[in-house]
Order: C-alpha cells, then structure tokens, then sequence
C-alpha cells in the first residue's frame, strides 16, 4: 500500500492536471464567443471524468487515513 506522502503527491498531480484541462476548456469557450451562442464542446471530457474520480478516490483514502491516526 502507498504511503500518505505518495498518495497526497498523486492527488495534487491529478489536481493539477484537471484544473490545467479544466482552464483549456475555459478558453476553448471563450474563442468561441464571437456568435451570440456559445457551444462548448468538450475536448477532454472523458479525462476530466477519470482525473475528478481519481481525485475523490485519493482523498477517500486520505481521509480514512487521517481518521484511523486519530
């Protein structure tokens, strides 16, 4: 099993990852802004779905962690 150090290492990776797409994303809509309807289409839908259920799966493991310290 990972330790605490290697597991909150990976979640601040993750982290960091979906909110760089998360950003592409943003401004992807925002070039597309020139009409009155803005259509955004998701260009890393499928990985941002992946990074945000890792991510809550990472800090479940913190948390269940942290609580068996206590």
């Amino acid at each position: 099993m990972s330790n605490k150090a290697e597991i909150e290492s990976d979640l601040k990776a993750a982290e960091q990852k979906l909110a760089r797409l998360c950003q592409e994303e943003g401004s992807s809509a925002k070039e597309e802004a020139s009409t009155a309807t803005v259509t955004i289409k998701p260009r890393h839908g499928q990985e941002m779905h992946h990074l945000r259920a890792e991510c809550e799966e990472l800090r479940d493991i913190l948390d269940a962690m942290n609580a068996s310290e206590d």
